[in-house]
Formats: structure tokens, sequence, C-alpha cells
């Protein structure tokens, strides 16, 4: 897999700059890495801890080397546009240099006009010969950078292909890995009735949240430790954010919480120790996950396509709680730059959206105030 990745080291050259080789570096590390966990996840003690750190790792290596094909596609087509547009600048430079190359010797030494006008051509002709040699080279160094970006393309199909299929299967088997999770300390079992009841009744997320402490039938142990509202957690899932809270989408509509944008198949973990309160669908959020890092505060996050995990249990910081929707782009999407969801400044292929909202006794609380908004999550 290295092997196949080192090609992306050709991104090096002056056209491309130095970040684009260390992203490709550290792309090949992380499929590495990806790979090895993916063996040791099949008998690991803590399969799902293992399995999780497995999406992870292809879900960094994947989105680096994306980024890597995203440039050369970019400067491919900058290039490809360039000649297009030079083509009878260029087709009448390499006249001039085919005639040049195969007049004779002598002729280019005589002159009707007699032997002033020869020195005089002679003049002419070493004052136009540095230039063209220039304009040769110029054509030279795009032709090898167009041709360097195919070889960098052709190189990573494979390596992407495999990258992809080994990320599906990871999260595959991490998802029938959670379904048979059974080793997580339980606080309390849910009431499924109660549950029902409250789901139907409830008309707004506001309305529910209220009611949640309906559905414990009874307690069974301790609460975890309860958090604090530092600022520093991380999301839970990588991404870009969208829109921040008050911010109107593109229907009018403002929510209290963060819209995370995420690729698709993206894995969604809980950012600190919580209980997990609820999972399903709820009103028009779609699947929903409640967790609580702390007496009488939420965690919300809606859009997901699976949730794992039964209400009651206690969730360890980094557990996976679910994956985003929508369908993984095949290599070719990949290779040809077509991914959707793209924007300016990169960030193909984030098609899905996560809703992140906090909420205490009080109502909708700024995200802010527990997590870490700059500089993260951006794939």
């Amino acid at each position: 897999m290295r092997a196949a990745l080192l090609v992306l080291f050709c991104l090096a050259s002056p056209s491309f700059g130095q970040g684009t080789a260390e992203a490709a570096a550290e792309a090949a590390r992380r499929l590495e890495a990806a790979a090895a966990a993916m063996d040791r996840a099949e008998g690991a003690s803590d399969r799902i801890a293992a399995l999780t750190e497995t999406v992870r790792a292809y879900e960094d290596g994947l989105s680096l080397m994306r980024e890597g094909l995203r440039r050369a596609a970019v400067e491919r087509a900058r290039i490809e546009a360039e000649l297009a547009a030079d083509r009878e600048e260029i087709a009448r430079l390499l006249g001039v240099l085919q005639a040049i190359g195969t007049a004779e010797g002598p002729a280019l030494l005589l002159h009707p006009s007699g032997p002033l006008g020869t020195i005089r051509a002679g003049m002419l002709l070493a004052d136009v010969t540095p230039g063209l040699q220039a304009e040769a080279e110029a054509l030279r160094r795009r032709l090898q950078a167009l041709a360097e970006i195919e070889a960098i393309q052709q190189g990573a199909e494979a390596t992407l292909r495999e990258g992809l299929a080994s990320a599906q299967a990871a999260r595959a088997e991490l998802a029938a890995a959670a379904a048979d999770r059974t080793a997580l300390p339980r606080r309390y079992t849910e009431d499924p009735v109660a549950t029902a009841l409250l789901i139907a009744s409830s008309d707004t997320l506001e309305a529910f949240a209220a009611g949640l402490g309906q559905t414990i039938e009874e307690e069974l142990g301790p609460a975890p430790a309860p958090a604090e509202p530092a600022g520093n957690l991380p999301l839970p899932v990588r991404g870009r954010i969208l829109r921040h809270p008050g911010e109107a989408d593109a229907a009018g509509v403002v929510r209290p919480g963060l819209v995370i944008a995420t690729e698709p198949r993206a894995l969604v973990t809980t950012p600190v120790t919580a209980t997990l309160r609820f999972r399903g669908p709820l009103l028009d959020y779609g699947t929903v996950v409640l967790l609580e890092p702390a007496p009488g505060t939420l965690f919300l996050f809606a859009g997901l396509a699976q949730a794992f995990g039964e209400a009651g249990e206690v969730l360890p910081a980094g557990a996976p709680v679910g994956l985003m929707g929508g369908e993984t782009p095949d290599a070719d999407a990949i290779l040809s730059g077509s991914l959707p969801g793209g924007t300016a400044s990169g960030g193909a292929g984030l098609t899905e959206t996560l809703y992140l909202e906090v909420r205490d006794a009080e109502g909708p609380v700024d995200p802010v105030l527990w997590f870490a908004l700059e500089g993260r999550g951006s794939p």
C-alpha cells in the first residue's frame, strides 16, 4: 500500500508545493496504520475500541489522499486549459524549432544581401534564440507536470479502491460489534411504553427533552463523573461547521445548535464519558442520539443513519454512537474530481449534515462552552 501511495510524492514539484507532498506522506502513514489496526482488531479484547481506531484511521488517511488528488485534478485542469489557450502559439513555436532543427548549416550562414546581411541576420538570430529556448523549456515543464499528474492518478487508483473497500468493511464490522456490545455499565433501563408515549405527545425538541426523565424504568447503577463545560471537547465527527447557533439556513430556519457537514458514512463518537439517554427517530430530526455528560445537560446529535447502543448505557469518551448516511463515493468519482458537495476551498464530498445541540434545564446552551470549534474537524 505504501509503495503505491508514494507516487503522490510527485506532488513535491514546485508547481504543487511541499505541503502537498507532506500530506501525501501522512496519507500513506494513516492508511498503513488503518490496515494494521484492522489486523489487530480481529483478536482485540476490546474489539469495538480497536474497530473505532481503524475507522478513524481510514477516514483520516482517505481524507488526506482525496485532498492530494483534488489538488492534482485542479492543477491538471489548469495546465490543460493553458495549453488549449496557447495552442496556436505553441504550434508556431514548434514550427520554428522544427525549421531551425532541420535547416542545413551552410544555408544559415548566407544572406542574399551579402556579408553585412549575414551578420545582421546572425545578430537577430542570436537575440531570438534565447527567447525560443525559454519558451520551449516552459512548454517542456508544463508537459512534464501533466505527465506527473497522470502518473499520480494512475498510481493511486488501486490503493484508493483498496482503502475505500477496507473502510467500508471496518464500518460494517464496527456496527455489528456495537450491536452485540454487552460489557458496558448501565445506569438504568428504558421504559419503551413511556418513551413511545413521550414521542407521540411531543411536538418540539424542548418538550421531548423536558419529559425524558419519565422514560426511566429503574436505576441500576451510579452515574459517571460529570463533565465540566471547559470549551475543549472535540467535535463528535470529522467535518466542517456550516452554520453556528442563530444562523439561518437556506429555508430561513434558525436553530440554536451547530450544523456540521460530513462525508458519507462518517463515524460519530461521544466526545466525553456520558450516559446514553435516547437513540432513535425523533420529529423531523431524523435519527437522534441524546447523551448526558452531566446531570441535567444533554448533547443532541441528529441526522445519523445508524445509531448504536441502548438507553442507560454509560459510554466512555471516544466510543462510537453511530454512522452518518449517504453513499461513499467510488474511486472513479474521487479520481475524476467529480465529488458532490465541493466548495471553492475544497471539502468535496461533504454531502451529509450532523446537527449538534447542547441543552440544560434552562434550554439551549452555546456549544462553544463545551466544544473547541476553531480549527477542528476539517477534512
